[in-house]
């Protein structure tokens, strides 16, 4: 299987005279039953005259899921990343090719092949801010390894996200396989505490007091922006500002006001988010200026809605329903973030096309030490309904003012890709950072070193069931378990992208390579995992269009002349075929 050529770890020898230490790096893509066991290096060197002893000298060079010739070596334990910009062996194109093997036994030989080259799967959403929304920094982000950008519609203005909106568009044209998608995110019913003259310092033990009238700002008072604040609060409840950067203890209220005490100080700024510990405040998911960025959306052919706090699948429902009168093909995205959406999570995911695991607000509103629960939870379900779920908040947080991360914030990111995530997301790292394009870089890096790492995966068991009205699920298991067998990358070519998304929730370890005449269908597969979309024209000469297609990745070396791919026609739309036919083809890259 193809998780044996990512695991496995072998050696190839030939012997050098002169004393001189020669080994060859491990070939990518032996089949693991070739060597069976770890071999070494062999060194030749001169005991006297006309006399040579042979010395096992051990290196190990790991295959990782960079393309071709990129690795990682170890040696004596230590792990030395190897960069796109550092020196590199590809075993196609330099010296060191097939004849390095001809010492080896004839058994040892047989199978060799070459593994398909593929780039990171787990995709990076990229939150645009002032620090990031120049056309320089889109393209360097983009360069750096960004696949979706999102407009956090809680700041900014429509002329600003538009600025970003066109000029993704731009570097979209000329990127011919590398589009990046386009995420709105809406504000949702936040509650936030009002404008002060200047920040606050709140000690434990202070008193301090929330009102329901606007305009106050004082040492001992804030306004808030929600009327019924003062209803959906009791005595003894926890208020938390910055979901849990600060906290205080509701002692009383009156019909304007909210009498707290500070139980874990802080400085209050201007516009803090504010949670009740365990509640959801009663306001609707989608305000009034939702709905105008939503229009917004609509008009400016975004491709997914990042829906805030949604609570049941009603609101979702009502979402869907006003963009099929628009004619507006977007998709929406959940974001997971209230204690309310917790009963109704799996109603919710059935009425969503995916899902946002937004661990902030929700860690404000639920115990902490569920978060991580619930993150393996949603991821799961998501998968099981074959739709896209994206982890968000906190990911590289300390990456906002340091350039490099916590240690505790690189398992995080490795956890959400061993868990299966499609994409992992940075919010305040790329958007108002310090960092971004370093926060960007260590996310890439870490998400493809573990992905290297990482066994073939089983789908999920009842994935079927999402897709059992169609014959394509079939088709996709099969492609799917030949591409991991052979160790091929799969093409496909679709309209919808249908067959391209149930591919990727199979998590074939070959790259999916998504052929699509349309562009809006190229720039959504961007979120997928494992997904390259390439928009080309589709002829009526099926060969041809098969042809070209090779072609194109050859040219940007995404496939090698003798490797073999696997071809997939099958889908919601037939195209060169007949409707009730599905086809599966393996074929050998010629130049």
């Amino acid at each position: 299987m193809a998780s044996m050529l990512i695991n496995s770890s072998h050696f190839a020898t030939r012997a050098v005279s002169g004393g001189e230490v020669a080994f060859l790096d491990r070939f990518q893509g032996l089949r693991k039953q070739s060597f069976g066991t770890t071999k070494s290096g062999l060194r030749v060197g001169r005991k006297g005259k006309g006399s040579s002893e042979a010395v096992r000298v051990a290196v190990l060079v790991r295959a990782t899921s960079y393309r071709p010739g990129r690795y990682v070596k170890e040696k004596g334990g230590s792990i030395i990343p190897v960069s796109p910009e550092d020196g590199r062996i590809n075993f196609l194109e330099d010296e060191v090719k097939l004849r390095l093997f001809q010492g080896l036994p004839d058994e040892s030989r047989v199978g060799m092949w070459v593994k398909p080259s593929f780039q990171r799967k787990t995709k990076i959403v990229c939150t645009i801010g002032p620090t990031s929304n120049t056309k320089e920094m889109i393209w360097k982000l983009a360069e750096a390894g960004m696949n979706v950008a999102r407009l956090n519609m809680s700041h900014g203005d429509h002329a600003s996200h538009k600025e970003v909106i066109d000029l993704v568009r731009e570097f979209n044209k000329e990127a011919h396989a590398n589009v990046i998608a386009l995420m709105l995110d809406t504000k949702g019913p936040e509650v936030r505490s009002g404008d002060l003259p200047q920040p606050i310092m709140l000690k434990k033990g202070d008193p301090f007091t929330f009102t329901i009238k606007r305009g106050v700002g004082t040492d001992t008072c804030v306004s808030v922006n929600y009327d019924d604040f003062v209803t959906d609060v009791e005595i003894g409840d926890t208020l938390l500002i910055d979901g849990g950067m600060m906290s205080l203890e509701v002692k009383g209220k009156t019909h304007e006001e909210v009498y707290c005490e500070v139980v874990d100080g802080g400085e209050l700024k201007s516009r803090r988010h504010l949670n009740v510990r365990g509640k959801s405040a009663t306001l609707p998911s989608i305000t009034e200026k939702d709905w105008e960025d939503i229009k917004f959306g609509v008009e400016n052919k975004v491709d997914f809605y990042a829906l805030s706090f949604v609570k049941d699948a009603q609101v979702v429902h009502e979402l869907k329903s006003f963009l099929k009168e628009k004619s507006a093909d977007i998709h929406v995205i959940v974001k997971i973030e209230s204690a309310d959406s917790i009963p109704n999570l799996q109603s919710i995911l059935d009425a969503a096309d995916g899902a946002m695991v937004a661990r902030g607000d929700l860690g404000a509103e639920l115990p902490i030490e569920e978060v991580p629960l619930l993150q393996g939870e949603i991821i799961r379900s998501c998968r099981a309904m074959g739709k896209p779920v994206i982890v968000a908040t906190n990911m590289l947080e300390s990456m906002i003012t340091h350039p490099t991360p916590t240690r505790a914030e690189v398992s995080d990111i490795a956890i959400a890709v061993r868990e299966g995530a499609d994409a992992i997301m940075l919010s305040g790292e790329t958007a108002h950072g310090k960092y971004p394009l370093k926060a960007v870089r260590v996310m890439h890096t870490v998400a493809m070193r573990t992905e290297a790492t990482m066994p073939e995966e089983e789908a999920p068991a009842n994935l079927g069931r999402a897709f059992k009205t169609h014959m394509s699920e079939m088709f996709a298991f099969h492609a799917t378990l030949m591409s991991n067998t052979l160790g091929t990358s799969i093409l496909v070519f679709t309209r919808t992208g249908f067959m391209a998304l149930l591919l990727s929730h199979y998590r074939p370890v070959g790259t999916i390579f998504a052929f699509t005449n349309d562009k809006r269908v190229q720039s959504r597969l961007a979120l997928y995992h494992g997904v390259r979309a390439i928009h080309i024209k589709f002829t009526n000469d099926a060969e041809e269009t098969f042809n070209y297609a090779l072609s194109i990745l050859q040219k940007k070396g995404m496939v090698q002349d003798g490797e073999e791919v696997a071809l997939v026609q099958s889908g919601k739309q037939p195209i060169w075929r007949s409707e009730y036919s599905h086809h599966i083809q393996v074929r050998k890259v010629r130049a």
